[in-house]
């Protein structure tokens, strides 16, 4: 019954899925009610999630799933905010689509299709599921950001993701051979046996976590591998955007660092790698987001950046008691900024879009006060100022990195988000010092604005929320 219980959040949203998909066959069914029947499923997960988080680390169902799912409460955690995110997403669409009218019932039952295989990789401790989860993840993702057939922009996101993404895939499954041909397993408490038995550098599972470790720092979108994410966050929906910079973001490192903690060799083998990996993530990011014009490149650039400090946390780990309370932390206060940020979007910025750039944003706070002071709290946030949850999250991973003794790692973190101050402010001061050009009509329903003043609460309460390092 407990099994069950800590897999019952991923039988809801995948039943919600399923029935939305079988509701989209009658046309007497709207499209609002769809976002309102999606709300409730991630709103039941959610809570079903909260009350099974204090469970300890558990097996799910060991003799029928042979050790393939196993939970935790680092796991528990990533899948809270995941479903959070999906229902902050499914609260901005309600309001966007009322305004971009190129919604069908099938939009909702795809983000819980993504969402069902988020909470199922972060659950994987198995190779092969966590290929299959990736997957179901990235087909929805693929999807939901060419949803709009006829925006320019949207099709060539699709076809740059989609066409990078087979490839990240591919990797996945080369590195999957490669271990299984190692190891004779593709178990992740199998494999750490193995190599705390062996050696960490026999060739064929030294090449295959490095393929493994290339598909997630892919979907991650680090250095070297983040050259997508700039035209494809541009080219989806604002709500779409959001939800692929938080929600898979957290899907994915958590099964990294649940991958990298399998065994301390492992571990202790690629920090030179991680360590040069994180570095020019962050400074690679911070300078393509100070040369942008546009808010969501912006913010996809700023991402890049925040996986820098991901993998800082990463470096620092301790694979001998291994929490992920750092990451998991870090993850919540990362998605509640940039989710307020695109909830704000997804009502400021109107028919198809047309508030994109900086300069569009001029005079915000003279017509609309209340939405540029909360706009202003997520930048803040993401800049790393106290007293928000941005500036706990990053003191959390600086301090994690001095305790494991990469002193430069964290002054060089340090220095980064000095550096990403200056692009965050720059919106800052468009909105505060510049007369208002227009007075920011967004025609939509009230629930993407609600989102965005819940998610400026949330901001201060995972800020004053204390974690044990």
């Amino acid at each position: 019954m407990d099994d069950l219980m800590l897999l019952f959040p991923l039988l809801i949203i995948g039943s919600g899925a399923l029935l939305l998909m079988l509701l989209a066959a009658f046309e007497k069914i709207e499209v609002e009610s769809a976002s309102y029947i999606s709300m409730g499923f991630f709103a039941a997960a959610f809570f079903v999630q909260l009350l099974v988080a204090s469970t300890p680390e558990t097996v799910l169902f060991g003799k029928i799933f042979n050790g393939m799912l196993v939970s935790s409460n680092f796991t528990t955690i990533a899948g809270l905010i995941i479903l959070g995110c999906g229902f902050f997403t499914t609260m901005s669409s309600h309001t966007y689509f009322r305004v971009n009218l190129f919604c069908t019932l099938e939009f909702y039952a795809i983000i819980l299709f993504g969402t069902c295989g988020m909470l199922l990789l972060t659950l994987s401790q198995e190779l092969i599921t966590a290929f299959i989860s990736l997957e179901i993840m990235s087909l929805s993702i693929y999807i939901l950001v060419g949803y709009d057939r006829s925006n320019i922009r949207s099709t060539e996101a699709i076809l740059k993701y989609l066409m990078l993404g087979a490839f990240a895939g591919a990797f996945f499954i080369m590195g999957t051979a490669f271990i299984y041909g190692g190891t004779q397993s593709t178990k992740f408490a199998e494999i750490g046996s193995f190599v705390a038995g062996h050696s960490a550098t026999n060739p064929l599972v030294l090449g295959g976590v490095f393929f493994i470790f290339v598909a997630f720092l892919f979907k991650a979108a680090a250095f070297p591998f983040h050259a997508w994410v700039i035209d494809v966050y541009d080219g989806a929906a604002a709500p779409v955007t959001g939800f692929m910079a938080t929600a898979l973001k957290t899907a994915v490192f958590t099964i990294f660092a649940n991958f990298l903690a399998i065994n301390g060799a492992l571990h202790q083998g690629w920090i030179t790698f991680l360590f040069y990996i994180a570095v020019f993530t962050m400074f690679g990011g911070n300078l393509i987001a100070i040369g942008q014009h546009s808010i969501k490149r912006m913010l996809a650039a700023s991402g890049i950046v925040h996986s820098g400090y991901l993998l800082i946390a990463l470096v620092a780990i301790s694979t001998d008691h291994f929490t992920g309370t750092v990451i998991g932390y870090y993850l919540a206060a990362y998605a509640v900024g940039t989710l307020g940020i695109f909830s704000a979007l997804s009502y400021l910025g109107g028919e198809g879009e047309k508030r994109a750039t900086f300069e569009d944003f001029k005079g915000l706070a003279k017509v609309r006060p209340y939405s540029a002071a909360a706009i202003t709290v997520f930048l803040l946030s993401m800049a790393g100022i106290p007293p928000t949850a941005g500036f706990m999250a990053k003191f959390y991973v600086i301090t994690s990195a001095v305790t494991a003794g990469h002193m430069t790692l964290a002054l060089l973190g340090i220095m980064s988000s000095i550096l990403s101050i200056r692009y965050y402010l720059r919106l800052i001061i468009n909105m505060y010092f510049h007369e208002a050009e227009e007075y920011f009509e967004t025609g939509g329903s009230p629930w993407a604005t609600a989102a965005t003043f819940i998610l400026v609460f949330c901001v201060f309460a995972i800020g004053l929320y204390p974690i044990v390092i």
